[in-house]
This record gives C-alpha cells, structure tokens and sequence, in this order.
C-alpha cells in the first residue's frame, strides 16, 4: 500500500536531509579533519535516510528513528557551540531546542499516522 502523499513528502525531505547531511562528510575529511563532527554528521546522514525509509514503509521503528535523527541534530548543534566553539552558544541551543520540538512533533504524527492505517481508519 502506497503511503499517503503529506506522509510521503516526509519521507523524502528525511531522506533528503540524510543525503544533504551526507554531502558534508567529503568536505570534512580534509586534514587534520573534526572528528566530532563528522561522526555528527554522519549519524545525521545514516539516521535521515534511515527515518525517510521507514517512514515511506509505515514501519513501526519510523517514529524511533525520528526522534534519534532529532537527537543528532541536538548533538551536533551542541558540539558546534560548546565543543568546537565555531557556532555561537545561543544559536547552538536554539538549534537544539527546534530540533526536539520538531522531532517530537514529527515523530507523534507518524505514529499516529501508521496506528490511522493499521487500524483501517482514514487519514487525519
């Protein structure tokens, strides 16, 4: 069964993230590279195309991999502001609260939105 069209535009724009996050690693191996960030990064590029696949599929594990894709994103905005100090401090947490909040928030719809199909209910 095809996913609904508002659950496969997330899936994308996951995957797209992944794969946008995923663009940085080359650059990032350049010496002497920042190993923090590119073990951030890289997790952030793994755990988006991960979230998009598992969402596009209505796997039970979507909305987990949502919420540690979001729990990347918070981890690197706090190594890019407190550990490598090459953001600023308020930046780095406004990052990561967004980054909570909309993974949150993304992973209760997707979850709500694959209980809505098991069920066999329509959409919200």
């Amino acid at each position: 069964m095809t996913p609904p069209l508002p659950v496969r535009l997330l899936a994308v724009v996951l995957a797209g993230w992944g794969i946008f996050c995923a663009l940085f690693l080359p650059g990032m191996l350049v010496p002497p590279p920042a190993w923090p960030l590119v073990i951030c990064f890289g997790l952030q590029a793994v755990l988006g195309i991960v979230a998009g696949i598992g969402t596009w599929q209505g796997t039970s594990w979507a909305p987990g991999a949502i919420l540690l894709l979001g729990a990347s994103v918070v981890a690197t905005a706090l190594v890019e502001g407190f550990v490598l100090w090459i953001v600023a401090w308020l930046y780095a947490v406004l990052k990561a609260i967004v980054a909570i909040v909309v993974s949150w928030v993304l992973a209760g719809w997707v979850g709500r939105q694959r209980g809505a199909t098991a069920s066999g209910r329509a959409f919200a």
